[in-house]
């Protein structure tokens, strides 16, 4: 198991490091709705109310929806302004008879875990509670929100379970049983005897989900003979990031484009393909072969002459000489 919250359980001046596991996991049959015809799986689309347009997800924000049907939408800066509480602290608020707990209350499970440094005060927490026969009130924030729960003990582990708020258990209202009608005596005592004779203990392993067992053998035995749909790979479903490669792709081809001279279409290639690539990238080449040669013949030329100047300079200063 993978622990999903870290914190520690405040037990007056004492604190019990400890490591949150989920104590349940759901082994519900799961269905797929698919296509009938070729067994492709059914998707749902975002599409708004008014318009009647898909909304993209970055496009969605929180509305709340006020009891006169007005809808009211709830920005990223309202929703900070909210009371939240991150710490990390299970804080004990009283001690309770267990019998004063519904298990309507109960919502969701956690084995608590205790550190290497909090064994001892984890273990003296423990047997507290089961000498008390008590349960543990505590307030804790496993994600934002601040919630009600209750540390009980279960196969000598500490079990924290989450608590509905009073408000969401339903009243049982009921005009059928409003009036005060009870069993016979008679009724009462072939009821009792009923109960007599199934009574018994509860053995877990006694019970097993038949639902579960036999959706998994009709699969199986549909695998074997071969009762399968080929399910053909579904188009268009493309995602944001292979859009932003693509978009990418196509503005570096794009900038190679420009810096050689060239155009680029939608798709980032070439507007004439490879061909006109290999053939702009070879005139290049034999223009700048051209350019050198030519700037090679105008240096030597430039050399020739300026040696041919100087000649018939020392040449004049020389007979001059003579002739004085």
């Amino acid at each position: 198991m993978r622990a999903i919250w870290k914190g520690a359980v405040s037990f007056g001046l004492v604190n019990v490091p400890v490591r949150l596991f989920s104590a349940t996991e759901n082994h519900d049959v799961q269905f797929r709705q698919v296509h009938e015809k070729d067994g492709g799986r059914i998707k749902y689309q975002r599409v708004c109310s008014i318009d009647g347009e898909e909304v993209p997800y970055a496009d969605i924000a929180k509305g709340y929806e006020a009891a006169d049907g007005q809808m009211v939408v709830l920005t990223d800066e309202d929703l900070k302004s909210l009371p939240t509480r991150s710490t990390k602290e299970i804080s004990i608020e009283k001690f309770v008879p267990s019998e004063q707990i519904d298990p309507l209350l109960f919502d969701k499970s956690y084995y608590l875990e205790p550190d290497k440094t909090g064994l001892k005060p984890y273990v003296l927490l423990r047997d507290a509670l089961e000498k008390a026969d008590r349960m543990a009130l505590v307030t804790v924030s496993v994600r934002t929100r601040m919630t009600l729960a209750v540390l009980r003990v279960r196969d000598g582990v500490i079990v924290l379970q989450t608590l509905l708020w009073a408000d969401e258990v339903r009243a049982p209202e009921f005009e059928s049983l409003s009036e005060e009608t009870h069993a016979t005596a008679k009724e009462l005592a072939m009821a009792s005897s009923l109960v007599d004779s199934l009574s018994g203990d509860y053995e877990p392993e006694e019970f097993e989900d038949d639902y579960a067992e036999a959706v998994t053998q009709l699969v199986a035995t549909k695998i074997e003979g071969g009762d399968i749909t080929e399910t053909p790979e579904a188009k268009g479903e493309e995602t944001e990031v292979v859009d932003l490669l693509a978009a990418l792709q196509r503005s570096v081809d794009k900038a190679k484009a420009a810096r050689t001279g060239g155009s680029s279409d939608e798709s980032g290639s070439s507007a004439d393909g490879p061909a006109k690539k290999t053939a702009s990238k070879t005139a290049a080449k034999s223009a700048s072969k051209s350019t050198a040669k030519a700037t090679t013949k105008k240096t030597a030329a430039s050399k020739t002459t300026a040696k041919k100047s100087a000649a018939k300079t020392t040449t004049k200063k020389t007979a001059a000489k003579k002739a004085s």
